[in-house]
């Protein structure tokens, strides 16, 4: 009888798993990203082909170069393909957001020079080349009033009218309606201005004014209401289009009437929406210059009735002063123009704070 001995040997330690892979230390990106800029600006300067902008062009692609040959060594092809398009995604963020703050660092820093109660509380009567005050309560006025009227013209009629669309449109009076406003969104603003001028100035005015035509801050807010209309009206036909069709049936089931449905449920819900369209409007409004110099005329005193006599308004003031030949009439369009971005801006917090309002009320 034989005896096998067999002998159990020790097995090695397993290794042990790991589902994390290979990826670039956290200061990698950074440190791509500054010897591209070194690189670039020594090829840059070094061959003398240009200034800091080729630099940044030439970092940007030397960049994205560099990450993705080091991203591709370590991680793998396929997350360095992930890495440079999530570079070039939050390069085209930053390419979007440099001019939008190189706008607002330009108009703060140059702004400021006259933000004074000079500025806020007079007009340019009586005000020369050498004069250093004068201000722009006149235009301010002008503004309010002009883009006041216009929203009040054009807010109830685009609503009316996206609702018109939407709930009762159809057949060949609702595509008219569509088609309409779509060719209106691209009427340039000396054209509504224009129009204005032949219709109201010209024709309608004298019937008012002893058989004289007259410019006035109304004529004014009519070619604004003009321009306001198809940005009101494809907003808000556009937020009722979101609406969830449930929200309608269900009012419908408990035998709600269509029209209060759209009242008290519709346009509630898309409100928020309808809001951002409106203030788009106002703020496109607000800052045209040509309708205003061609029916309102213009002017450098203070004129409290948008319906008789020339009146100013922010926008044609910075266009004015940008064109006299005075050393002071720089700093006074720097902050008419910083006047207005705040004042749209201060507009449209109000907006948006009423609107989240009134839907958390509901």
């Amino acid at each position: 009888m034989t005896t096998t001995l067999t002998s159990h040997r020790p097995r090695p330690p397993a290794q042990p798993v790991t589902l994390r892979a290979r990826r670039l230390p956290a200061y990698a990106a950074p440190a791509i990203a500054v010897a591209a800029l070194l690189l670039a600006a020594g090829i840059v300067y070094g061959a003398d082909l240009g200034g800091p902008v080729l630099v940044v062009v030439v970092g940007a692609l030397l960049y994205l170069a560099g990450l993705f040959a080091a991203a591709n060594a370590v991680e793998g092809r396929r997350s360095a393909r992930n890495r440079t398009w999530s570079a070039l995604i939050h390069s085209a963020f930053v390419l979007a957001v440099l001019p939008l703050a190189s706008v607002v660092w330009t108009l703060f820093s140059k702004g400021t020079e006259r933000l004074d109660g000079n500025f806020f509380g007079t007009s340019m009567n009586n005000i020369g080349a050498r004069d250093a005050n004068g201000g722009a309560y006149h235009a301010i006025i002008g503004t309010l009033e002009q883009v006041g009227i216009a929203t009040l013209i054009t807010v109830p009629l685009g609503v009316l009218c996206a609702i018109y669309v939407v709930e009762y449109g159809r057949g060949r009076f609702a595509f008219a309606i569509r088609f309409f406003v779509d060719v209106m969104t691209g009427i340039p603003s000396i054209v509504t201005g224009l129009f204005v001028l032949a219709f109201w100035v010209l024709i309608v005015s004298p019937w008012f004014n002893d058989g004289r035509p007259g410019f006035s801050g109304f004529a004014a807010a009519l070619a604004l209401s003009v321009l306001m209309l198809p940005t009101v009206v494809r907003s808000t036909e556009e937020m009722l289009r979101l609406v969830p069709a449930p929200l309608r049936e269900g009012a419908y089931a408990l035998g709600v009437p269509k029209w209060k449905t759209i009242l008290r449920v519709v346009v509630p819900t898309a409100l928020p929406g309808i809001v951002t369209g409106i203030m788009l409007a106002i703020a496109r409004a607000a800052g045209e210059t040509a309708p205003v110099l061609l029916v309102a005329g213009g002017g450098a005193a203070i004129n409290f009735n948008p319906f008789e006599n020339n009146q100013s308004s922010l926008a044609l003031f910075v266009y004015q002063q940008a064109g006299e030949a005075s050393k002071y009439s720089p700093a006074r369009a720097w902050t008419a123009a910083l006047t207005l971005v705040v004042l749209v801006l201060v507009l449209t917090i109000a907006a948006k704070l009423l609107a989240r309002r009134n839907r958390l009320a509901r």
